[in-house]
């Protein structure tokens, strides 16, 4: 019998109990690869003459490509997901409370058996994140560029997100799908969650494929926004009238 099995028959004898109850040296680069984009167009908009809106667009996907390669190559790492405290996958919220009665009856082993596998699976799929990126970046248009360039700490992100949510979900779903499988966590995850949500006000989705690619997404864009943050805050990018103006918050 896979080890997952009495994992979610154990979890799901729980909740029934208590069911009535619950009713720096990349960083120094990327701000440089900033401050020349910034600079190229602080002599662009000033003087009429130095390199073309073209090239400051070309300098500013350079930096983005980079920070996502960056964010991207730190999570498919090994234990990227799974000892990062920031985007470790746990289970639900709403579970939590069973959860802890689990450990308490000596059954933690189990608990971290399951998130370990949800862990790894965001790890292997996040592999599959670069191209993606990569390729919206290059798709980008000089509008969106110096939007993104003059925009909030995370715009660069929010355009990310908007651009490749939908490829990254069904590059990531067979991915996570297939890593699961190896435990049939899948299997027992739904039964167990099918039960909880005849008794719970607040469901919790049914589909571990579909919980795992949304947590893992919701970790790949954490870290895009935290090395956005990162590169424009560097004071080194931050050189040039227009940049303190475009990047002061």
């Amino acid at each position: 019998m896979k080890k997952l099995v009495p994992f979610f028959a154990l979890l799901l004898f729980s909740f029934s109990l208590s069911a009535q109850k619950d009713s720096s040296n990349s960083s120094n680069k990327l701000g440089g690869l900033f401050k020349k984009a910034s600079s190229m167009l602080s002599k662009n908009s000033s003087s009429g003459s130095g390199l073309s809106t073209d090239e400051i667009v070309s300098g500013l996907k350079e930096a983005l490509s980079l920070g996502a390669e960056k964010s991207t190559a730190k999570l498919s790492a090994p234990d990227g997901f799974f000892k990062d405290a920031a985007v470790k996958i746990l289970l639900p919220k709403q579970v939590q409370d069973i959860e802890k009665k689990m450990r308490m009856f000596g059954l933690g082993k189990l608990v971290d058996n399951a998130e370990l596998s949800m862990n790894r699976a965001a790890e292997d799929a996040s592999k599959s994140a670069t191209p993606i990126f990569l390729s919206a970046i290059k798709q980008m248009t000089v509008p969106d560029a110096l939007n993104i360039l003059r925009g909030t700490d995370t715009a660069a992100t929010s355009y990310l997100r908007k651009t490749t949510t939908s490829q990254l979900t069904t590059a990531f779903m067979p991915i996570i799908e297939e890593s699961l499988k190896k435990t049939d966590a899948a299997k027992y995850w739904n039964d167990v969650f099918t039960a909880y949500n005849r008794f719970s006000s607040k469901p919790v989705d049914t589909d571990i494929n579909s919980y795992v690619t949304s947590k893992a997404l919701d970790g790949i864009f954490y870290y895009v926004a935290q090395e956005e943050v990162n590169i424009r805050k560097n004071p080194a990018g931050r050189v040039t009238d227009i940049l303190k103006k475009v990047f002061a918050k």
